[in-house]
């Protein structure tokens, strides 16, 4: 689609989202920026609420009606998406970057076969004839795992089970094979060994066909080992991004910490949870300072009055806290008088 030599494959500049409503302007995503390289795969971790799944609608531009990307850049191949008609746009969706939604029970539709709604897929994107479509979607339900599959695509997605449903969804995503897969919370519907299953199928699709792959989640745990790197979210901005060590065992913003306290220890199963206090920030009524102060045991003055910038604690790594900031100014200040 592009002639570009950019390194990244995609690159989100100071991405800002809003949705416009009765009560006000919702800042959803506010100056969010990623770059994404070929065969990367990158977690968006955060809570509900807190801007990933619109970061990755914006990246699609499939907001609902009241969302307007507001500012910013998303360049896929270094060419800027804003200047896509929607032709190159719907060029775009499913041929070069494709999204897998939470449920797949909603995601499909229930008065059509599986196997017709992956050959619609595939003949908005390619040039080939019926017969070689239908063996496309057998083989692409072969490629996920579906026993079957030419049997499978002629049932409903109400005669598969959960876990199918998900493959059925992942088939349909990949068969154009996409440069890029946005997987937004792909196993939050389904039952923990589904969920095992389904992310190795993911991690073993992506060796095979050398796509990357952006992964949005609430759970950490669920991205440990399967990451190159990790972005944290709160507040429609990204308070930490690191590689899977930099966070989990050198978490420097208070909010990581919070959610990494949050994960059961299974060396440790009397080990008590720690939830995380208060309540998620209210995007119509945006605080001045840091967005995750009026939650943070640590909070400062300064950061009811600042919003932090982002600081780089390694090459890999890098926190936008109050905190991270203070410690480097005490560690100069201890050279100087050393």
């Amino acid at each position: 689609m592009s002639t570009n030599t950019s390194e990244y494959l995609l690159e989100v500049k100071d991405l800002h989202t809003s949705f416009f409503t009765d009560s006000g302007e919702v800042k959803a995503v506010n100056g969010v920026s990623f770059t994404l390289k070929p065969g990367e795969i990158m977690g968006i971790v955060g809570e509900s609420g807190s801007g990933k799944s619109v970061t990755a609608y914006s990246i699609m531009r499939i907001l609902a009606d009241t969302g307007r990307i507001t500012g910013g850049q998303v360049l896929y191949r270094g060419e800027d998406l804003a200047t896509y008609d929607n032709k190159k746009m719907a060029g775009f969706r499913g041929k070069c970057c494709s999204i897998i939604f939470q449920d797949p029970m909603t995601s499909l539709n229930p008065v059509f076969t599986v196997g017709s709604q992956i050959m619609e897929a595939i003949r908005l994107h390619t040039n080939k004839s019926k017969a070689e479509v239908k063996a496309r979607a057998i083989e692409m339900l072969e490629l996920v795992g579906v026993n079957e599959p030419a049997k499978r695509i002629n049932q409903y997605p109400h005669e598969l089970s959960g876990g199918m449903r998900q493959r059925v969804m992942i088939a349909m995503a990949l068969a154009c094979e996409p440069d890029i897969l946005i997987a937004d919370e792909p196993t939050t519907a389904l039952d923990v060994t589904i969920q095992a299953q389904i992310l190795e199928l993911m991690q073993d699709l992506q060796k095979r066909l050398g796509m990357a792959i952006i992964m949005v989640t609430h759970d950490l745990g669920v991205i440990a080992d399967m990451c190159d790197k990790i972005v944290v979210m709160y507040g429609g901005s990204i308070c930490e991004r690191g590689t899977a060590d930099d966070i989990f065992y050198d978490a420097r913003h208070e909010y990581t910490k919070g959610l990494l306290r949050s994960i059961p220890n299974v060396n440790n199963s009397k080990e008590r949870l720690i939830p995380i206090s208060g309540t998620p920030i209210n995007l119509l009524n945006m605080p001045k300072g840091c967005a995750f102060c009026s939650r943070c045991d640590k909070a400062m003055k300064i950061c009811l009055e600042q919003k932090p910038q982002e600081v780089s604690i390694s090459e890999t790594h890098q926190a936008a806290c109050w905190m991270n900031i203070k410690k480097m100014m005490e560690e100069q200040a201890g050279g100087a008088n050393a």
